[in-house]
């Protein structure tokens, strides 16, 4: 155990900390920060930064097999493996053993997980947007669900806070459905994505196409941290990066953190309920269970922040029982559990893009381009078969050689042919918003338990017909984008989504107005129990069609902004 991220334990803290990844490390650092005494509680092993990224200086042939598993390997991560991408040599040791943490599925449903310190910060894709105003008024305009009691302006501050902390590079848009932020300077487009932006702008009526806006370092500013530095281009972002250019709470929050002097870290530490008082109707702390020996413990606190991720947070709420609490601690609408959201993807369509063979590309740019949402934002624009919208993420390349190589399969062809790049090819891979359906959930079941002796989570939710129609869309119009820019060969594509594989699972906690309707209140305190506060994604209520984490981060900097000023009141 390092001591770099350690102080003494103690019994009783100003506030407790579960998780140690997006919203968690955010928790830390804003707590410890306003001079609260806090206790960070992990339940997998310690990881440093730099130290403990064993692949990232590693190329494609120091692994056997080209970093595909043996078939003995891949029958531990048969779930994390849905992706395609996330259970290869080397990065797939951040994912967790699926027969050492099960879970259960009416539907499928593919739960991506990382237990270790610093979470799914390190392996994130790191896209970062704002929600806009129309994500926020989205369920109240359309009378759909519940309405969410925050709005843009509320939450405008805390974007600026937190994009200006980890870096963000982007380009300024004006575009309403999609804020600009405090931003890095923009990767560039390379030629043929450059082509595609100025063809789909001028024939497809100022359609935008830019950069994705990523979390990546790409001036010579200085950002706190543990030697955050300029992203290198490496593409390697999955295995952990050693220079610190993008951001993750291992590199950035959690450093912040410890520095204050006032965090301690605790790892292998499994937190399964959330204790309490019912005569100050307050919790009082959190029940634990270490990883490894398996013993049980308790530590107290006046706050007690959830950042396990939506699943793992919600799971703790609904098993911490109680007199007052019988279906889980806070479950008082019964909407604890329900209303799982995710982002469904693997639609759009790929082409092949002549004229540019004299042109080539520096570097591994480690993003692409990002398609802002044109759907239903008024006017000609709204669709009347589906609700809400989609974006696209991809990009331009050159080849891999494929059609070099089929041609010349040996000989003094065969080796002239590898050393050529093959010719560009372009994709549009969409991402679109779920609604919130409160059939759609996630339960526990007690007959079914794991090697701590905790009930296993049971998925039970699927997209349906608004997505489904949405999706046709989807398809379409990256065919058209690809049609107006001159490809050809363009190949449209619908695979096998199920619910999870975006990764980007909410809102089984979700925050609203009413007690009988949600689970917590516009500052992310449970309603009904003021010192427990939920900053994952758990407490979405609707799930917009950009990336969620950079909501998460400015939420969780707000709440933990809000718990410190509530207790220094003493009203926590």
């Amino acid at each position: 155990m390092s001591k770099f991220f350690y102080n003494d334990e103690q019994e009783s803290y100003d506030a407790i900390v579960v998780g140690t990844g997006i919203s968690g490390g955010w928790a830390a650092k804003e707590l410890c920060e306003n001079g609260l005494k806090t206790l960070v509680l992990e339940r997998g092993p310690m990881k440093e930064h730099r130290k403990d990224y064993p692949t990232a200086y590693k190329d494609s042939w120091d692994f056997p097999n080209n970093g595909e598993l043996s078939a003995e390997d891949m029958a531990k991560q048969q779930k994390q493996s849905r992706t395609g991408y996330t259970t290869k040599a080397p990065h797939n040791f951040w994912f967790v053993n699926d027969l050492d943490h099960p879970y259960n599925e009416v539907k499928r449903f593919d739960w991506m997980r990382g237990y270790h310190v610093g979470g799914r910060s390190i392996m994130w894709g790191r896209h970062s947007y704002r929600w806009s105003e129309i994500d926020f008024a989205a369920n109240a305009k359309e009378n759909w669900a519940i309405d969410w009691p925050v709005r843009y302006k509320d939450i405008a501050p805390w974007y600026d806070k937190v994009e200006s902390y980890i870096g963000v590079a982007g380009e300024m848009l004006g575009l309403p459905q999609l804020p600009d932020g405090k931003f890095e300077p923009m990767m560039e487009l390379n030629c043929v994505e450059q082509h595609v932006r100025e063809q789909v702008a001028e024939k497809m009526g100022g359609r935008v196409i830019t950069a994705g806006r990523v979390a990546h370092i790409t001036s010579d500013k200085q950002f706190k941290g543990d030697g955050r530095g300029r992203c290198q281009y490496r593409n390697r972002c999955i295995r952990g990066c050693p220079f610190g250019g993008y951001f993750s709470s291992l590199s950035s929050t959690l450093p912040a953190a410890v520095d204050t002097g006032n965090m301690t870290l605790r790892v292998d530490s499994i937190v399964h309920e959330i204790m309490y008082d019912a005569d100050t109707q307050k919790a009082t702390g959190v029940k634990v269970i270490d990883r490894e020996t398996k013993e049980e413990y308790e530590f107290k606190a006046k706050v007690v922040f959830l950042c396990a991720s939506a699943v793992a947070s919600t799971s703790i709420l609904m098993q911490s029982k109680s007199d007052r609490f019988p279906n889980g601690m806070g479950n008082d609408s019964g909407e604890l559990g329900h209303n799982i959201m995710d982002h469904h993807f693997l639609v759009g369509a790929r082409g092949k893009m002549d004229g540019f063979d004299d042109k080539y590309y520096k570097g591994r740019k480690p993003n692409g381009i990002y398609i802002p949402r044109f759907r239903n934002l008024g006017g000609s624009s709204d669709m009347p078969n589906f609700k809400r919208g989609y974006g696209y993420q991809g990009g331009a390349g050159r080849g891999d050689y494929e059609d070099l190589v089929a041609e010349a399969a040996y000989g003094s062809n065969y080796k002239d042919g590898i050393l050529k790049p093959g010719g560009w090819n372009m994709n549009m891979l969409a991402f679109g918003e779920i609604l919130p359906y409160h059939e759609n959930k996630m339960m526990l079941d007690y007959d079914k338990k794991d090697q701590w002796g905790l009930p296993t989570v049971t998925f039970d939710a699927e997209i349906k017909e608004n997505e489904l129609e949405m999706r046709k869309d989807m398809q379409d119009q990256a065919v058209a984008m690809l049609e107006k820019s001159g490809a050809r060969d363009i190949e449209p594509y619908d695979r096998t989504y199920a619910i999870g594989l975006g990764i980007h699972e909410m809102g089984t906690a979700r925050m609203g107005r009413d007690p009988k309707t949600s689970v917590v209140n516009a500052h992310n305190q449970l309603h009904a129990v003021k010192n427990v506060y939920v900053t994952d994604g758990a407490f979405m209520t609707s799930a917009s069609c950009v990336n969620p984490s950079l909501t998460y981060m400015a939420f969780t900097a707000r709440a933990a902004n809000h718990a410190a000023a509530e207790l220094k009141k003493g009203n926590l």
